[in-house]
C-alpha cells in the first residue's frame, strides 16, 4: 500500500516535528519538511497527530494485492474444528456474558498458505484488527496491511525500525525517562525473527476460518478473573502474569501466550487506547490455543455455582462502606 504525503506550505511553521517523530524517516528539513522517502510511507499517522498547525495529511493512494493473487490459497477450515471453536465461543459468552466475540488470531508462518480471509479496506495497526474482529470482523493483514511498524516487527513481519530500536520515539513521546530505559523495555519484550511471518488473521473464534494459534478474550476484570480461575481450576496453579503499558496486544495478548503456551492480561497500553474505541473498563487475556479445552471445562465447572453464587452476593452481603 502506497501512500501519498501532502504538506500544506501555507500552514507548516518548519518545527521539524514530522521529520523527528516519523518512525521511518521519511521527512527531511530542507529547510522546511519534504517527503524525500514517501515510498517508505507505513501510513502510521504519527507526523499528522504531532503536526501542531495539521498542515500534514497522508491518504493511500494504491493497493498491493499481487503477493496474495499469486499465493496458494489454504483449504477451508475441516467441520469438526470450526464446530468445535463454535462451541468454545458459546460456552465463553453465556457462562461470562461477554459483551464482545471471543477473537482468534493467527500467524502465518513464511511461506505457508494465505486462508480465504478479507483484506482490510485501508492499512490498520494490529490492535485496530483484533478489536474489529471482537465486534464480527474477519481480516487477513500482510506487513503492507499494517500500518504500525513497531508492531509488525514484533509480530515478526518487519524489521524493527531504527528510531524504534534505539528507544528515541519512546523519549519524544514522553512514554519513558530516557533512551536507557527505553532500550531495556524494548529488550525485554520479545519478538519474532523478522520476516518469519508473512501475515496476520483475526476473526470471531465462533466464525473460524483457518487454525487457530491464540485466543483473545476483551473483556471486564471480574471476566477476566473467571477465566484465570477456570485455568487453574484441574490444577490449583497460581499464574505469573507480563504485562506493562507497553506494546500490549503485539506482545502481552499474542505473542507471550504464542511462545510460552500460557495465559496471559493486558491491560492495554497506550497505543492500542490512542487509536482505538477501547473503553476504559475493558482488560484482555490472550490464550494459548492448546488451552481453550481446559479453561472451557473449567468454566463449566465453575458455572454450576460459584459463578452464579458470588455474581448473586451469595456468601456474604456487600459492605455499605
Amino acid at each position: 500500500m502506497n501512500y501519498t504525503i501532502t504538506i500544506d506550505e501555507s500552514l507548516c511553521i518548519q518545527c521539524g516535528l514530522c521529520e523527528a517523530f516519523c518512525p521511518v524517516k521519511v521527512f527531511e528539513m530542507n529547510p522546511g519538511p519534504e517527503a524525500l522517502r514517501a515510498e517508505d510511507c507505513w501510513g502510521c499517522e504519527t507526523c499528522v497527530g504531532q503536526c501542531p498547525e495539521h498542515a500534514l495529511s497522508i491518504e493511500p493512494s494504491t493497493q498491493i494485492v499481487e503477493e496474495r493473487q499469486s499465493r496458494k490459497t489454504a483449504p477451508p477450515l475441516d467441520l469438526h474444528t470450526r464446530e468445535l471453536y463454535a462451541s468454545w465461543a458459546q460456552t465463553l459468552k453465556e457462562t461470562l456474558d461477554l459483551q464482545w466475540q471471543p477473537v482468534a488470531i493467527s500467524l502465518i508462518k513464511a511461506g505457508e498458505p494465505f486462508p480465504d480471509i478479507p483484506l482490510p479496506e485501508e492499512r490498520l495497526r494490529y490492535c485496530q484488527s483484533l478489536f474489529a474482529a471482537r465486534k464480527g470482523s474477519s481480516y487477513l493483514m500482510p506487513v503492507n496491511y499494517h500500518a504500525c511498524p513497531d508492531g509488525s516487527s514484533i509480530l515478526g513481519l518487519s524489521p524493527l525500525p531504527d528510531k524504534l530500536a534505539s528507544g528515541e520515539l519512546y523519549v519524544l513521546f514522553n512514554k519513558l525517562d530516557s533512551i536507557l530505559a527505553a532500550q531495556q523495555m524494548i529488550q525485554e519484550r520479545p519478538s519474532l525473527e523478522a520476516r518469519s511471518i508473512d501475515a496476520t488473521a483475526v476473526f470471531p473464534l465462533a466464525e473460524a476460518k483457518c487454525k487457530a494459534d491464540v485466543v483473545a478474550i476483551i473483556a471486564l476484570p471480574e471476566q477476566v478473573m473467571w477465566l484465570s480461575m477456570a485455568t487453574s481450576f484441574f490444577t490449583g496453579h497460581r499464574h505469573d502474569f507480563h504485562a506493562s503499558g507497553y506494546n500490549a496486544q503485539c506482545v502481552e495478548t499474542t505473542l507471550l501466550p504464542y511462545l510460552s503456551g500460557k495465559i496471559n492480561i493486558s491491560f492495554g497500553c497506550y497505543g492500542c487506547r490512542a487509536s482505538t474505541d477501547l473503553s476504559d473498563d475493558l482488560m484482555m487475556m490472550g490464550i494459548p490455543i492448546a488451552k481453550m479445552p481446559d479453561i472451557v471445562r473449567g468454566l463449566i465447572e465453575l458455572n454450576k455455582k460459584t459463578i452464579p453464587e458470588t455474581r448473586k452476593k451469595i456468601y456474604m452481603s456487600p459492605s455499605s462502606n
